[in-house]
């Protein structure tokens, strides 16, 4: 194997690095784990001790590519390793399959978002920002929507290097405080000092986190990736140019088992992208809101740190596999804060309020064109029930639950708002977030109902109409 270029070779001893003794596939690895530094005399002659210098060197070049492959790509201070987390998602989705879209889906994907949008037309005020469309493989969709996946888990990234790193400072510093001799036989290699070990450790404890979560992050994209049917399903602004995006293959897959047939499928879920592209280029307040309420939420989480001192307790820090393995479910505490609580209840009501406005808008820009619109809207409703893409990715990347009984009542609340003042009315109360509705009016929608104001005509005949809508929403 090469020598290392950036470490000097002793004159004694051609292939060891500054005459520590240990074979250069060694001395790279230890390099690497520790950020370039160089090596404690300890640490060497501890290793040389236990006689790691006789290992076999094709073993230890494969350890050093390994090492490599993990660390490799992005700047040492991102939150997490954002070009792993890519890696992964992508290696995910080709692991079940993932084929290049034909010319033929994306002739079909734009025409049927040329007819969602003219049917849109006639049921919603905002008007669309523009007839583009992306039909994507499940890689092209990790792709384009890395950069807002970085956006919403970085403070999580952030508080678990910390937790990660505290931990073991703790466990080392106790090795530390103990008296000479006092250190339990077999804990640390002979002649190893605790603080020593610690000031090695410490550049590659946070490149471990970093990779570890880095991991976690491709692990849960690359799993919705091979989920989602569009690029916005999950309800916030995942795609950048505010484009129609469905991933045909997600889309077949969806429609498998619904009697429906495949045409209609993707009209009705064209109409929905379509009109949540709408929603986020004509109301610009509301994607950074869910934004921010995401990443308020995750910046609050506490990492459970007596956790993650017990998992690492039975762990070899050098070995990315098991400590990922020993972490995983041991990082959020059961109860969320204060703040936590306030951010997610802002999270599920923008959430609700958005998915039940395309709920309304769908229904009334399908319900005369397809025959099936009844039979999908029921498959939408069924599939977010189960626990749909967004619950099961907010709860795995930021321990993050959400209700789906939200969004059947932000649908209540649209459709009533719509039923006495119009469609107008209906999507102007997303004109400033000080006047949109809040969690309160989505337990009494009537009640916002009456806050916007009226119209003429008899208020009977319309209280009437407003109570037939909320019963068929409950049936």
């Amino acid at each position: 194997m090469p020598d290392h270029p950036d470490l000097p070779q002793s004159p004694d001893q051609p292939g060891d690095d500054d005459g520590t003794g240990l074979p250069p596939e060694l001395e790279q690895v230890l390099r690497q784990l520790t950020g370039g530094q160089q090596l404690d005399p300890q640490m060497v002659k501890a290793l040389k001790d236990m006689g790691v210098d006789q290992v076999d060197p094709a073993m230890l070049s494969m350890m050093a590519g390994q090492v490599q492959a993990m660390f490799a790509g992005g700047p040492s201070d991102e939150a997490f390793n954002v070009a792993l987390a890519t890696d992964t998602a992508r290696k995910t989705v080709a692991a079940g399959g993932d084929a290049l879209v034909s010319e033929a889906e994306r002739r079909q994907l734009d025409t049927a978002a040329q007819v969602a949008e003219l049917w849109l037309d006639d049921v919603t005020a905002f008007s669309a920002p523009g007839i583009s469309t992306h039909a994507w493989s499940r890689a092209e969709w990790v792709e384009e929507t890395m950069p807002m996946w970085r956006q919403l888990v970085e403070p999580v990234a952030e508080g678990v290097g910390r937790a990660v790193s505290t931990a073991m400072r703790a466990q080392i510093g106790e090795l530390g405080d103990l008296p000479e001799g006092a250190v339990p036989e077999g804990l640390l290699p002979p002649g190893m000092d605790p603080a020593a070990m610690l000031g090695q450790m410490e550049p590659m404890l946070a490149k471990m986190s970093g990779s570890m979560f880095g991991l976690q992050v491709g692990q849960a994209v690359g799993a919705l990736a091979a989920e989602t049917v569009s690029g916005t399903e999950v309800g916030l602004p995942l795609v950048s140019d505010r484009s129609v995006a469905l991933l045909p293959a997600n889309v077949a897959a969806f429609a498998e088992g619904l009697g429906v047939d495949l045409d209609q499928v993707r009209l009705y879920l064209a109409v929905r992208e379509a009109a949540r592209v709408r929603l986020f280029a004509r109301v610009p307040w509301i994607g950074p809101q869910l934004v921010t309420a995401v990443r308020d939420y995750a910046r609050d989480i506490t990492i459970d740190t007596d956790r993650i001192e017990t998992a690492l307790q039975s762990v070899d820090p050098s070995d990315a596999s098991a400590l990922q393995s020993a972490l995983q479910d041991q990082l959020f505490r059961p109860d969320p804060s204060p703040a936590q609580r306030a951010a997610l209840a802002r999270l599920e009501t923008y959430l609700a309020l958005v998915e039940g406005w395309v709920d309304v808008v769908a229904e009334r820009a399908t319900r005369q064109h397809l025959p099936q619109a009844a039979a999908l809207a029921e498959a939408v409703r069924r599939r977010r029930a189960t626990g749909g893409p967004a619950e099961k990715v907010f709860s795995g990347l930021v321990g993050l639950e959400l209700r789906p009984r939200r969004l059947r009542d932000a649908a209540n609340l649209w459709a009533a708002l719509e039923a006495k003042h119009g469609i107008t009315g209906r999507d102007g109360a997303w004109g400033h977030p000080d006047v949109a509705p809040t969690a309160a009016d989505l337990d009494d929608p009537l009640g916002y109902v009456e806050k916007v104001g009226s119209t003429d005509g008899s208020d009977a005949d319309l209280d009437a109409a407003l109570d037939q809508i909320l019963r068929e929403g409950d049936q």
